[in-house]
């Protein structure tokens, strides 16, 4: 499943800093009754070069009646059709926006999916949702539901060199991205007639915040920042993120099924 990385080695590195703080601290600052005094923060590392890691970009599901599944998928949210939505939608649905699985087993599958993506209204953004899942062919196995897909998929890669890239630019999973493909263009501003001012590579990618006026809008692009340290824009949907939300599958004899969400907030 989509999990956050890097948060293993971040929280060591923040442990023992605050140990070590405390521990240096006078005797009568630590003295019975007192407050200890407040641990310094790490410094902040600049956003710079970086060292690539390398990824393996996750592959398409090689089922061509996958396939068909997302063609069928695709038509019904263009048609924003909710009882052929229902006809896919396994009975045993769950979902899972933390830990555990929040589906409320009294209701139909079809209600438990719409509460998950919002599907209240005809123009619920849910169904923008489906149509951005129809159009992905990657998935990965559930380890925890024998069957099941979810996609997309994951990329691979080598999570101890990930850990020492986390530690060494103090960032975590939310700061980290991968291309969906080799050699996509970094662009000088969020236009695409911009001058390219460097290309991406099978690596990890790191997003920085962007809160330019010309992108605020429509988020077209992301900013991104090379292992150069060159920073500039790419579009959206060519950089994804680490830890997203996933939609999964199951086959059931020979017809496809959603069989749960990975994501997304609860509200009861």
């Amino acid at each position: 499943m989509r999990h956050p990385r890097f948060s293993s080695v971040l929280l060591v590195a923040t442990a023992c800093a605050i140990l070590g703080t405390l521990a240096s601290l006078p005797a009568q600052a630590q003295a019975p009754g007192q407050a200890p005094a407040p641990a310094e923060a790490p410094a902040a590392v600049p956003p710079g070069p970086y060292k690539p890691v390398t990824i393996v970009l996750p592959t398409a599901v090689a089922d061509p009646t996958f396939e068909a599944f997302r063609k069928q998928l695709a038509d019904i949210a263009q048609k924003k059709d909710r009882a052929a939505l229902a006809r896919l939608v396994a009975t045993s649905f769950f979902w899972i926006p933390e830990d555990v699985d929040v589906a409320d087993k009294k209701k139909s599958s079809i209600d438990n999916l719409a509460h998950a993506i919002g599907l209240h209204g005809r123009d619920a953004l849910g169904w923008d949702a489906i149509a951005g899942y129809a159009v992905e062919p990657t998935a990965m196995n559930d380890p925890e539901r024998p069957g099941v897909i979810c996609a997309p998929g994951e990329p691979g890669f080598d999570e101890n060199a990930a850990d020492a890239l986390a530690e060494a630019t103090q960032t975590d999973a939310a700061d980290w991205g991968y291309p969906t493909k080799d050699g996509i263009e970094v662009r000088a501003h969020p236009r695409a007639n911009a001058a390219v001012v460097d290309r991406l590579g099978l690596h990890l990618v790191r997003v920085l915040p962007d809160d330019s006026p010309s992108n605020a809008v429509t988020m077209a692009f992301l900013k991104v920042m090379t292992p150069a340290g060159k920073t500039g824009f790419v579009p959206s949907d060519t950089v994804l993120p680490l830890v997203g939300e996933q939609m999964c599958y199951v086959k059931e004899g020979n017809a496809w099924k959603i069989a749960g969400y990975v994501g997304g907030e609860h509200s009861r």
